[in-house]
């Protein structure tokens, strides 16, 4: 078997990942891919002061990375991850508006993580994936999930809370966002960000540029900015604190890859079990790629799963078109001037959102996967790491210090190992006596 695939052409209504189509359905459908993850990769690095161009640019590099890591056999596009934010912003100190002016700590340990990911996935690769799954069992991943959702509450709150102008466009943005994922059918669905944040963005042109109730949108760096250009890299600089806060978000990741691995393999009838390692060192390295050039970290994007979902199309070389679109983006400052104009509470408005999704993702996670929170050492799990993570729980020791995410996951990680230790097993009552309970 070769390497990579050779792509044969598509006869059926499913198109298979070793399939193609012809090449203007293979553009349009590459670009609608492209759409699907653009909202959360542009909005990913706005919240943390990145730029936007950049993290456009390294998605596609980081896709591109990631095809010929699993030699092309597992369609996949990797977007900006929203796991970062939390860490990156305690490690910056970021205020929420405008550039990070420590955008290079933050990279340092992005980096890092971009580096675990990797040795994981050689582990993976070498061993298999059973000790990962059971050494990050859904109830662990779920737990750090949600308190990455929960530490970053109050950046978000604060993101809204100004004057009634202000709160009024960041309301609108969030019930804008909301309808549109509720009552809107497929295709607006996967574009609720957007139409929230166009929905934002014109009530500041009417409220603040016409009507002076708020700060109004300057286009002056939008007119100056040329077409085409060379993207401003920042060099990373690497800091024990920031490499304790941002290196534990592999936790997650391994998690958001083992399940979007598992669910594309269900969706295309394949096991595509093999390429589990192989997928997390092409991770791990687009992730140490961005972070090298002042991008964010990367991961596998469910907004693409969703695509393949509705259309059965799981053509691999679908996602090198978006890939090389994205690049091609990347080198336009004109692009990248116009995501900065998107105002201050419409990215406020998208935080309540966003990040208060990605703590209810993972309950979805517990519910799915039939977590049974009447045994005590679930229960204690959960409850320890929701507290060290919405409390910001820090540990010092000596000069390296641990932020509320970095104690959140080793917390999770160490507790439920510990509290398995010399347990009876689970033993199920008969059916008389009630549901079946864990001892």
């Amino acid at each position: 078997m070769t390497y990579f695939p050779k792509w044969r052409r598509a006869t059926g209504p499913m198109v298979m990942p070793d399939e193609r189509l012809g090449g203007g359905a293979s553009v349009v459908l590459g670009l609608q891919h492209l759409l699907a993850m653009s909202g959360a990769t542009i909005l990913a690095p706005l919240l943390m002061g990145f730029d936007p161009n950049l993290a456009i640019l390294f998605s596609g590099i980081g896709t591109l990375i990631f095809f010929v890591a699993v030699g092309g056999r597992m369609p996949s596009y990797l977007g900006s991850s929203f796991a970062f934010i939390a860490v990156v912003i305690a490690a910056t100190g970021y205020a929420g508006s405008g550039p990070n002016p420590n955008i290079g700590v933050a990279l340092g340990g992005i980096i890092a993580c971009g580096v675990v990911m990797a040795v994981i996935g050689a582990i993976i690769s070498a061993t298999g994936t059973g000790w990962v799954e059971r050494l990050m069992p859904p109830v662990v991943t779920g737990a750090v999930g949600s308190a990455i959702g929960l530490n970053l509450a109050p950046v978000a709150v604060s993101g809204i809370e100004g004057t009634g102008a202000h709160t009024f466009v960041a309301l609108l943005t969030i019930l804008t966002t909301a309808l549109a994922a509720v009552y809107g059918p497929p295709t607006l669905r996967r574009l609720s960000i957007l139409l929230g944040i166009a929905a934002g963005y014109a009530a500041v042109l009417i409220l603040g540029n016409g009507m002076g109730w708020l700060p109004g949108i300057d286009y002056a760096a939008l007119a100056a900015a040329p077409w085409i250009g060379t993207p401003s890299f920042v060099a990373p600089q690497f800091q024990w604190a920031a490499i304790g806060l941002i290196a534990p978000v592999a936790v997650i990741l391994v998690a958001e890859n083992l399940g979007h691995i598992k669910a594309i393999g269900a969706m295309t009838e394949r096991d595509m079990n093999p390429y589990i390692g192989r997928g997390l060192i092409g991770d791990g390295v687009a992730t140490i790629v961005s972070g090298m050039g002042g991008g964010t970290g990367v991961t596998t994007y469910a907004e693409n799963m969703g695509v393949m979902a509705v259309t059965r199309v799981y053509s691999t070389l679908i996602f090198v078109v978006a890939a090389v679109v994205a690049i091609c983006l990347g080198f336009s400052p004109k692009f990248g001037a116009a995501l900065q104009t998107i105002p201050g509470p419409v990215l406020g408005g998208l935080s309540v959102v966003v990040f208060g999704l990605i703590a209810a993702a993972m309950i979805r996670l517990w519910v799915d996967n039939r977590v049974d929170f009447s045994d005590p050492r679930n229960l204690v799990t959960v409850g320890v790491t929701l507290i060290f993570g919405a409390g910001d729980f820090n540990v010092t020791l000596g000069g390296f210090a641990v932020g509320g995410i970095g104690t959140a996951t080793f917390a999770a990680i160490l507790l439920h190992q510990l509290l398995g230790l010399r347990r009876a097993a689970p033993v199920s009552l008969p059916l008389d006596e009630g549901t079946a309970r864990h001892h």
